[in-house]
């Protein structure tokens, strides 16, 4: 294996075969030791955290699996927090995809003139730039047009396939009573560019939710749903 690439919560390793392994690390994002999944630095570490998240990716990528959502996702060795993935390329440097229920994070905080905490919002989607020097703008549809990351077409086809997973995460949460509040996406280009696929990993660390009012932690969430 050749590391290729060192993340803040993983590293992503080449395989001969032309895949790609992903080790899933005890950091989560956040600033100043608080978890917050919008933040763009690494905050803490969580012993089990790596084993945690992967075990709820492999959980809801094998749901989408079955529902015929596509995923860059092979399998997981859970023993060892590695997760076998096909090749993608990603758009640009990288952007991520938040679909939002309810109005929490950087979308109060920019937006608390208008929005109330906790209001309910309808699947928004928000892209932003993978960009730690910038605090990882928001970026529109028509810039990421303009600026050559995403066509207009596949910008449709990232926002569909973004509402149909959070609905999907969001409905499975909710069979446990816990609400959905945000979550983040990573989406790449497989075959040569000819197909979007959601990339890198659905877990505690990428979302909030919340049960009976209560903020569910990563590790928590994790034992939630897969160990019910």
């Amino acid at each position: 294996m050749k590391l290729v690439y060192t993340g803040k919560t993983k590293d992503v390793y080449a395989l001969e075969d032309g895949n790609y392994l992903l080790k899933f690390k005890d950091d989560v994002t956040g600033e100043n030791g608080v978890f917050d999944p919008g933040a763009n630095t690494v905050g803490l570490t969580l012993e089990g955290a790596g084993k945690a998240g992967l075990r709820l990716t492999k959980y809801f990528f094998e749901i989408l699996k079955e529902k015929g959502i596509p995923t860059h996702y092979i399998d997981a060795d859970i023993d060892n927090a590695t997760m076998t993935v096909k090749p993608a390329t990603v758009f640009g440097k990288g952007l991520e995809v938040i679909c939002r229920y309810r109005a929490v994070g950087s979308f109060l905080r920019r937006y608390g003139m208008y929005a109330q905490e906790g209001q309910v919002l309808d699947a928004f989607v928000e892209v932003t730039i993978k960009d730690d020097e910038r605090q990882d703008p928001p970026i529109s549809e028509d810039a990421l047009d303009m600026l050559g990351l995403l066509s207009s077409a596949e910008y449709k086809v990232l926002k569909e396939l973004t509402q149909t997973v959070g609905d999907v995460v969001k409905a499975e949460l909710a069979k446990k009573d816990i609400e959905l509040y945000d979550i983040k996406f990573e989406f790449g280009r497989v075959d040569d560019g000819a197909q979007i696929v959601l990339i890198d990993e659905i877990s505690g660390g990428n979302m909030r939710a919340y049960k009976n009012g209560q903020y569910v932690e990563p590790l928590q969430l994790e034992k939630l749903i897969v160990e019910g």
